[in-house]
């Protein structure tokens, strides 16, 4: 930062003594020219000397300094600098010098994100629209950016206030959509605009709605509706022009417009006061989940705005409203906007006399399903047919004359088009809720719910939704383990359970290994999948290790995970947990609070690496944890918590609070040991770095070279074990069986060109003759498909390794080139 020495304040007041304006305009230039864009310190006292100066002097100043501008050369800071000294000295004077200079200036802040208010460019502006010129649309916008993040800047505010046209920033697709409805200034669609604009505040008050409903009342509900939906729904797309990026500066390009981002606030508010809609609460829900989706360098895209859709979907009193925020609930993991919708789950909750845990039951809507996972719709001649098939729902079309046609028939398309598309976004809106409702039962295990018969046949077994997932679990009805096939609730023996009065989830924990077995052959028998792992579950046991070390299990410790991997990971699995920063700060550890068992669990971690930049993004924060322990405290015992970059952990002991000692292992219930140990193989499972096959140079320096090896063909851990279990039934029905063995932590395959061994943990690959790694990437598309009957879904790792067998087998067919050339 220059602040301008005072020997140079002094030789300008000698120059401005003598009247000499060509030596003056030689010394201020050459003062601004070294200036790095900040124009306090002493160039105030220089700025107002020479402000002071009679205006003919003024003015032969000003021409001096335009005869010398060009002598400045190329370098772009230097030039806009002199221009900017430029418009400081001729404001108010009559002649408009270096006006095209000035312009071609500012038409280049068009593709810049923001400037530093410090650098006083709203004078090139001023100087502007004194001249009756209007900025460019993208000039309007950098200067509204810029004053959203300037400190104090009184004259870069005011002349944001004249800059009213347009009325939204342009370069996002959704805000250039939105202006278009404009046809006058004094069009109702422009005051709708303007007035979603002052939605700055954390929640609507009484006086905004009233003017939002005033508007409303002018252009009509359903003519507001069907407008701004289709323009939430470009939200998120790319920039109709990209911004250019500075080098540590967030992804600015995948960020909202700040100034835009209020205007999103607004309209989420707007939506809440019309009559509820179905298309309304799914813009919303969609709203929320993208503006929480991360952009490199700066986190999510922007929670205000997220928090904006909450909140009107709170305010919305409707059955798709709630389901919206209960689908939402299991899906959000950023911190303050999943308060929010707990918050709103419980007042709902509260209003209706329920629980917070029935009030997600209740929310879950049908979705036009008429009976378990399946509906019939009429469309003249035409049916379609939606099926819940596993995860997902599919159509199916058939003709009056009961034939199947796998196209929309052209009939629907043309007499049905609005009914279709509702059709469709059930559809989707299905998938989505079968997506959160799978996330929510497989977090149930550790809630230590029971329900009553009836209630619980009609929320699960029974619902149209809930009930494709439901019957493919197993439960205990008064204890007595069943399952659901040929349309009742079955033992083990297959004889039909009718009745009863409480039901809980069954799980593996507790049962003799015979029990589990057996139900395992009852899911094949009746070719039921399983949403998630339930009988064929990993159970975690206390080993010997534990029981020696009594207060904390190393069992997942000294492993190296990508950070915002297990991030990801531990917010969906309920665990709270802080990035680390390559900065001087404490964390806690990575948490997991059981309030029905009294209990926290804790997952010690710590930041990897010292280069900034290689061992971090570029904002700072880690790409790689190490693990440590795993302990358990009562809920309510003082915070751990450790530098970022490791060392000791120490509780934090507030207001005279005793140290707390971590409960015995043996203490802790068998079933919450279970479950948390289990999230933390997951955690392992799939954030180590051992299960990137691109890294067998051993990432960074070669330092993880050991681990890498260690993990990628090591020990199995326990849900590798399962795998291999499950694969022992499985291989041989596949047709590729008699090329297939499996022996210890291997799948062995027999190609033609080399035998392979893929390794049940990580899924990389060593091949004959002398264990030679072959690296294969797998797509995000390789799923099990041609493997036949599976008794559970997502386990991607499964996938991988049946896909990569497959193709191994009938390695003279293989294509790819990064392939082939290993082989």
């Amino acid at each position: 930062m220059n602040t301008t020495p005072k020997s140079h304040t002094q030789k300008v007041r000698n120059h401005v003594a003598a009247g000499d304006m060509g030596k003056l305009a030689d010394q201020v230039l050459k003062t601004a020219v070294a200036n790095r864009g900040y124009w306090g310190g002493g160039w105030v006292e220089i700025l107002d000397t020479l402000r002071g100066m009679p205006t003919e002097e003024r003015t032969r100043l000003a021409g001096a300094l335009a005869e010398r501008f060009h002598s400045v050369g190329e370098d772009s800071d230097a030039r806009r600098n002199a221009l900017t000294l430029l418009g400081i000295i001729s404001r108010d004077l009559p002649d408009d010098v270096l006006s095209v200079e000035r312009l071609k200036e500012l038409e280049g802040l068009g593709r810049r994100h923001s400037f530093w208010y410090a650098a006083r460019l709203d004078v090139l502006a001023e100087a502007e629209l004194t001249a009756g010129r209007p900025l460019a649309p993208a000039v309007v916008a950098v200067f509204r950016r810029t004053a959203m993040d300037a400190y104090r800047a009184d004259p870069l505010a005011e002349l944001v206030k004249k800059l009213t046209d347009p009325v939204l920033n342009v370069g996002e697709e959704w805000a250039e959509r939105a202006m278009e409805q404009i046809t006058e200034p004094d069009d109702p669609w422009h005051a709708l605009l303007a007035h979603v604009l002052t939605a700055t505040a954390s929640k609507p008050t009484a006086k905004w709605d009233k003017q939002a409903r005033a508007l409303i009342d002018t252009l009509g509900a359903d003519r507001v509706r069907g407008t701004v939906l289709p323009w939430l729904a470009l939200v998120g797309r790319p920039r109709t022009f990209p911004l250019e990026r500075q080098t540590y500066e967030p992804d600015i390009n995948n960020a909202y417009d700040p100034y835009n981002a209020n205007a999103l606030r607004g309209l989420a508010w707007l939506l809440s006061l019309l009559p509820p809609h179905p298309d309304t609460a799914r813009a919303l829900g969609a709203l929320v989940e993208t503006s929480l989706k991360k952009v490199a360098g700066l986190g999510p895209r922007n929670p205000k705005v997220a928090n904006a859709g909450v909140i009107a979907l709170s305010r919305i009193d409707s059955e798709s409203a709630l389901a919206e925020l209960a689908r939402l609930a299991t899906r959000v993991t950023y911190k303050n906007t999943a308060k929010l919708l707990d918050g709103a789950l419980e007042a709902r909750a509260t209003a209706l006399g329920l629980s917070r845990e029935e009030i997600e039951e209740l929310a879950v809507p049908a979705y036009g399903l008429t009976e378990v996972g399946r509906a019939a719709h009429r469309y003249g001649e035409i049916t379609a047919l939606i099926d819940v098939q596993g995860p997902r729902a599919v159509i199916g079309w058939r003709t009056a004359a009961g034939k199947a046609v796998k196209s929309v028939p052209t009939a629907v398309k043309r007499d049905h088009a609005d009914e279709l598309k509702e059709l469709k976004a059930a559809v989707k809106d299905i998938d989505k809720m079968l997506s959160a409702q799978t996330e929510r039962l497989d977090r149930q295990f550790l809630a230590r719910r029971t329900w009553a018969y009836g209630a619980w046949r009609e929320r699960y077994l029974d619902h149209p939704l809930v009930g494709t997932l439901a019957r493919r679990l197993l439960w205990a009805v008064d204890g007595t383990p069943v399952g659901f096939a040929d349309g009742e609730l079955r033992t083990l023996t297959d004889e039909p359970v009718t009745g009863g009065s409480e039901v809980a989830l069954w799980h593996p924990v507790g049962r003799e290994p015979a029990e589990v077995v057996a139900w395992r052959d009852w899911l094949e028998r009746h070719a039921i999948t399983q949403p998630f792992k339930q009988a064929h579950r990993e159970v975690y046991l206390l080993t010997d290790a534990e029981r020696t070390t009594g207060t904390y299990s190393n069992r997942f410790a000294a492993h190296i995970l990508r950070q915002h991997q297990f991030n990801s990971l531990a917010a969906i699995r309920g665990w709270r947990n802080k990035l680390r920063l390559c900065v001087d700060d404490e964390a806690p550890p990575a948490t997991r609070e059981l309030p029905q068992w009294g209990l926290r669990a804790e997952y010690w971690i710590e930041g990897d690496g010292e280069e900034y930049g290689e061992d971090t993004t570029e904002s700072g924060s880690y790409l790689r944890l190490r693990t440590d322990q795993v302990r358990f405290y009562p809920i309510d015992a003082p915070e751990n918590s450790a530098h970022c970059c490791g060392g000791e952990y120490r509780m934090w002991l507030r207001d005279g609070e005793g140290p707390v000692e971590p409960l015995p292992l043996t203490d802790i219930p068998p079933l919450v040991l279970s479950e948390v140990l289990r999230d933390v193989d997951l955690f392992v499972g799939v954030a180590s770095v051992g299960n990137d096959p691109t890294w067998q140079d051993g990432g960074p320096g070669g330092r993880f070279q050991e681990y890498w090896r260690s993990y990628g063909f090591g020990e199995l851990n326990q849900s590798a074990e399962t795998r291999r279990v499950l694969l022992e039934r499985l291989i041989p029905r596949l047709a590729i069986a008699d090329r297939c063995t499996l022996e210890a932590r291997f799948l062995h395959v027999k190609g033609d060109r080399h035998t392979y061994k893929i390794h049940l943990g990580s899924g990389n690959i060593l091949m004959s003759p002398n264990d030679q790694y072959l690296c294969i990437v797998p797509k995000a598309s390789d799923t099990a498909s041609g493997t036949g009957y599976l008794p559970f879904e997502g386990d991607r790792t499964l996938a991988v390794i049946l896909s990569k067998a497959m193709m191994l087998a009938d390695d003279l067919r293989i294509t790819d080139p990064t392939i082939l050339s290993q082989l």
